[in-house]
């Protein structure tokens, strides 16, 4: 048997996981408007994978570093469904970036896996922090397992937010930022929502802060 080759459109502004947390120039740009038109175009693309492919399409290795982005700063995902072909440890390596489900470690993987790994996500955009980071104190290495208790508490809220944004968010803006969150990343599958649904909850954001 011959190779096989997955081509992508060329993205010259690189990934999401280096413009928050390597290249410096694209991290300024990214406002909170930015941020939120950023996570809406994402769960798009998971929207489109899970709800709207024939057969659905479940991600597998979502996390900040298969999130492209082009010149516009619009979203492209790769990687979509490749994982189990690559390699058989995907679902471990995964859970060593910070973005695996619980239910990865009983070699569970689902669309509600994906929607957790988005939760992941959104959180790097809320906070510009790695999902993992061995370099921060102990309790602050994993994203999730620091970030989750504050969510609904504003002032620690406010305090976990990326500084590079100067406090330029509405602070409700921030609270449903944190509630769809709060959602994506239960420790329950089937508690966590459709993509549809955190679309529709995203583009009313837009819509209310325009």
């Amino acid at each position: 048997m011959g190779n096989s080759y997955l081509c992508y459109q060329y993205c010259n502004n690189g990934t999401l996981h280096e413009a928050l947390h390597l290249d410096d120039e694209i991290h300024k740009k990214l406002s909170w408007n930015t941020r939120i038109r950023l996570a809406l175009g994402t769960a798009r693309a998971l929207e489109y994978l899970h709800e709207g492919c024939q057969p659905p399409i479940v991600h597998r290795n979502f996390r900040s570093a298969n999130i492209l982005l082009d010149d516009e700063l619009a979203i492209r995902v790769s990687d979509c469904g490749l994982a189990p072909l690559i390699s058989s440890s995907s679902a471990s390596q995964l859970q060593g970036y910070g973005y695996g489900a619980p239910e990865l470690e009983l070699g569970s993987y689902t669309y509600q896996s994906d929607v957790y790994s988005f939760g992941v996500v959104m959180l790097e955009l809320l906070t510009g922090r790695k999902s993992y980071d061995r370099s921060r104190p102990r309790g602050e290495q994993f994203l999730v397992r620091w970030a989750i208790p504050q969510l609904h508490d504003i002032d620690a809220l406010s305090k976990m937010v990326d500084p590079s944004l100067n406090g330029m968010y509405p602070s409700m803006s921030l609270s449903r930022f944190a509630d769809i969150i709060s959602l994506c990343v239960q420790p329950e599958p089937e508690f966590r929502p459709p993509m549809s649904e955190i679309v529709q909850i995203l583009l009313h954001m837009i819509q209310r802060d325009p």
